[in-house]
């Protein structure tokens, strides 16, 4: 037996001991699949079950969610950021129920024609649904490879997609390729973790190379990315004698996009309250206004996202009556809000 026929044995026969107990494990219907696959996106299964299993219950088929209003397909979706992929989702559902009757495509290169599905994920429903020959390449399958290959080029440069997809599609098993697809996913979250894996009892350690030549935290190799931009965020956060408050629509591309927020001004540098309430003198929803100003935080909160780091501020605003259409402060809870939001609503307790 050669050493990639011996890899993909031993995966798979470790997955028929080891998996875990899945809801998408238990079914081929490509409607459960595609949406886990879509929430599992840049997300741990532990953060998305809950998810799935809420999508799946509020939108029991593909022509539930396109029925669905797309702040509430938001607000369900709430917490897991990258919202593009909510938008996509939806999009995608609305398209398969009105142009497709209901009819998901069958092969990988239609679905890669689907809003939101890239190789990854049009791999996988296709494998596990049609039983297509065509290999999933995830995070997890990336860092199994280049651990025990020694693969040293960057898995997010071009070369490197090229070269690990080639791999994977080499050792697929080309009889059962929906198990060995989940195989090596699982064994990359469970065996070969990104942090303190399991070397000690890996059944692929005698030829890891990786293992071997001690590079188990060097590898898989990425190449750098730009630096995150520092943003420093003020939020208004309005109450009125009346109970209302300001939500505003955040509207433009974005990774908020459709999301709500109270007023936001951006300053190019941390300001104090001294400096910010003079600024505020002068904004259209304070304009000849008399209100009470505080910095709800002590610090800035800051939350990192992948090209940027927003130091934000939350001002609470206090006065009689709000200069513009609001909202009761009761029903805030309502509208989809970015996680750094809705962990302030919590924390406020409106």
């Amino acid at each position: 037996m050669n050493l990639l026929t011996q890899f993909t044995k031993l995966v798979t026969h470790w997955y028929s001991i080891n998996k875990r107990d899945l809801p998408w494990r238990k079914t081929t219907n490509p409607y459960h699949i595609w949406l886990s696959e879509i929430i599992l996106q840049q997300t741990q299964v532990i953060q998305g079950l809950p998810y799935y299993e809420a999508f799946i219950a509020t939108y029991p088929s593909v022509f539930h969610l396109a029925k669905a209003k797309e702040q509430a397909v938001l607000k369900l979706w709430q917490g897991l950021g990258y919202y593009s992929r909510a938008r996509n989702l939806h999009t995608t559902a609305i398209h398969i129920a009105n142009n497709l009757q209901g009819e998901f495509p069958t092969t990988y290169k239609e679905l890669l024609q689907l809003k939101g599905v890239g190789d990854y994920t049009a791999s996988a429903i296709a494998s596990i649904c049609f039983n297509e020959t065509q290999a999933v390449v995830d995070g997890n399958v990336y860092r199994v490879l280049a651990r025990f290959f020694g693969i040293k080029t960057p898995i997010n440069s071009l070369e490197g997609k090229k070269e690990f997809k080639e791999l994977a599609q080499t050792l697929l098993d080309k009889n059962n390729p929906a198990d060995y697809n989940q195989a090596i996913m699982e064994f990359g979250a469970m065996q070969c973790k990104p942090n303190n894996p399991l070397c000690h009892k890996c059944p692929l350690s005698e030829n890891c190379i990786a293992l071997n030549e001690n590079k188990i935290n060097t590898l898989p190799v990425k190449t750098k990315m730009l630096k995150a931009k520092t943003k420093y965020f003020n939020y208004l956060v309005f109450v009125s004698h009346d109970e209302k408050t300001i939500l505003e629509k955040r509207q433009g591309k974005g990774i908020w996009q459709n999301l709500y927020q109270f007023p936001l001004i951006e300053t190019k540098q941390p300001t104090n309250l001294q400096r910010f309430k003079k600024q505020l003198e002068n904004h259209s929803l304070l304009k000849n206004t008399s209100f009470e100003l505080y910095l709800y935080n002590t610090k800035p909160i800051v939350h990192k996202l992948s090209h940027q780091h927003l130091y934000t501020n939350f001002w609470i605003i206090n006065l009689e009556k709000l200069a513009a259409e609001g909202v009761l402060i009761n029903t805030i809870h309502q509208f989809p809000v970015p996680v750094l939001i809705e962990n302030f609503i919590e924390s406020f307790n409106f």
